[in-house]
């Protein structure tokens, strides 16, 4: 079996997730909440701003960043069918291009808020987008990274518990098996090796103040109703000694990254964020 992996074209055209609006717009309000704590802003988050939404698809992300005030958006993406419904629903406020995320058609330093939202394990080379997304940043800029976790237990595209675990020969049977897909093509890294993959950043880790206090960036309790309620008051009084131990299998992070000397600007928070060691 060949090693050699295609670009994912026409993602949209096979993931339905993609075209799930309603899903899509909570992601983004969620992103939009952890850059405003990072930014120190409450309103207008990215007034003045450049942003880009790269791995864009239907357009439901970029959307929400030009209405949270950004002065230019762009989203970017291979996947042209979801580029068309883009275009068509948002194309008058968002710029959206064809492009690779190797290469990426902007300046040096010409982005202020870059998104990279559960991307990576889907791309050829993610080392060598981050290394082009690190050169489009402002030095003031900063990079909001949505990343899924190998050791996570369930993968979360074919809901099948330890799919990430397996090497790609028995991951592909895994997946035939059930009949979910003839191939499973996502690769997923650990959390060193995610730690790697940005080592040209500085990075704040906003896991477990998303967690911990969910209404604070627009987000639900883990469970609804008392359940969840008595989850985020553990987590929010949680050692952070404790949550560290925990970090190795959390199933997804979410980092924001800048070029370094940035810090969180928003208000405190019972689990506040925390760098990301290099090593």
């Amino acid at each position: 079996m060949s090693t050699k992996r295609a670009a994912q074209l026409e993602y949209s055209e096979f993931q339905a997730a993609m075209l799930d609006e309603e899903k899509r717009r909570r992601k983004a309000a969620k992103i939009v909440a952890v850059l405003g704590h990072f930014l120190g802003r409450d309103d207008d988050v990215l007034a003045g701003l450049t942003v880009a939404d790269i791995g864009c698809s239907a357009g439901f992300i970029a959307d929400e960043l030009a209405s949270a005030g950004a002065s230019r958006t762009f989203g970017v993406d291979i996947d042209v069918p979801g580029l068309r419904k883009a275009a068509r629903r948002f194309g008058h406020r968002v710029a959206f291009v064809c492009a690779d995320g190797t290469a990426l058609p902007f300046p040096d330093g010409s982005v202020d808020v870059l998104v990279f939202n559960h991307i990576y394990e889907h791309v050829v080379d993610p080392d060598a987008i981050m290394a082009e997304m690190h050169r489009v940043l402002a030095d003031g800029g900063v990079l909001y990274l949505g990343l899924g976790n190998r050791l996570g237990v369930m993968e979360p595209h074919y809901k099948l518990p330890f799919l990430s675990y397996l090497p790609p020969a028995l991951a592909d049977r895994y997946v035939r098996l059930f009949g979910r897909a003839d191939s499973y093509y996502e690769r997923y890294r650990t959390r060193r090796g995610l730690r790697r993959m940005v080592r040209g950043f500085q990075v704040w880790d906003y896991t477990f103040p998303v967690l911990a206090t969910p209404a604070a960036f627009a987000g639900k309790e883990l469970f609804p109703g008392p359940v969840g309620r008595l989850a985020e008051g553990v987590l929010a009084r949680l050692p952070r000694a404790v949550l560290r131990a925990l970090l190795p299998v959390v199933p997804t992070y979410l980092w924001v990254a800048t070029k370094g000397g940035r810090r969180p600007a928003g208000a405190s928070l019972p689990q506040p964020p925390e760098r990301v060691s290099p090593r």
